[in-house]
């Protein structure tokens, strides 16, 4: 993509990460610091919206399960028509703009409208999850991958068509994103394809934000519905050996940890 010039109508794709404004990338400060406009997902924190320039128009577009919210196509217009404008528009994403952030079919309307546009890439959730618990997504010795999985569909529950016995390697490191209902339902989709009950998990909401909330287990516990994070917040299933380490099991009983 050639660089953008100053004075014509463009997009940012940024990165706003999973809460603390201190995970932003300078960047992603700069192209704040220079906008016309910010168009922002729900889950965008206040401490990131407080770098955006004073000057610049700052309006929610947020998406939300069961709650009222913009069209995405509503969302991909408004982003052509802002910067047909002259606007420099930025289009700030919770986490990396790319991963579950609906990325590709913004991308695809820019290029069909001749729109100038980069992406800023974030910090997403589950390298802020790994970082907070103080663990190696591929510790040599647990984990040879990582994937990083949907835990909701467009109809509110687990996808149709996830590929559970791939997913089911006791030598992958899984971070299911927005699972905070379908977590039981997946972790017994795992338990059912041979990854064992005892695999550890951590459940984690509000990833780096003051209200972060963790709590650590087996895979079976987590099957049983014991978990007792809210489901209300941005949710994690961190699922594998590489989060032995962050687990805390003690005679088979799940312990809830503090906020990290």
């Amino acid at each position: 993509m050639p660089a953008i010039e100053a004075k014509a109508g463009s997009v940012a794709l940024v990165g706003a990460g999973p809460g603390d404004p201190e995970l932003l990338t300078l960047k992603a400060v700069r192209v704040l610091q220079s906008a016309d406009v910010v168009l922002f997902d729900a889950l965008v924190s206040d401490g990131v919206l407080d770098l955006v320039r004073r000057e610049a128009r700052c309006l929610a577009v947020g998406k939300r399960g069961g709650r009222a919210s913009c069209r995405q196509q509503d969302i991909n217009d408004l982003m052509v028509k802002l910067a047909r404008q002259g606007k420099r528009v930025v289009r700030l994403k919770a986490g990396d703009p790319t991963i579950f952030g609906r990325a590709g079919e913004e991308i695809a309307q820019l290029e069909a409208a001749g729109i100038p546009f980069e992406i800023v890439p974030g910090i997403t959730a589950g390298l802020a999850a790994a970082a907070a618990l103080g663990v190696s997504l591929t510790h040599r010795d647990r984990a040879h991958s990582v994937r990083f999985v949907t835990g909701h569909s467009k109809n509110g529950g687990l996808p149709d068509d996830l590929d559970w016995r791939g997913l089911a390697d006791a030598e992958t490191s899984l971070v299911f994103y927005m699972a905070g209902r379908t977590g039981p339902a997946a972790a017994r989709r795992l338990i059912e394809e041979g990854l064992p009950g005892a695999t550890p998990v951590v459940v984690m909401a509000s990833v780096s934000r003051p209200d972060e909330e963790r709590w650590a287990a087996t895979l079976a516990a987590l099957g049983a519905g014991q978990c007792p994070v809210c489901c209300d917040r941005p949710v994690l299933l961190c699922i594998g050996r590489a989060f032995a380490k962050a687990g805390v099991v003690v005679d088979g009983e799940a312990l809830r940890m503090g906020t990290g």
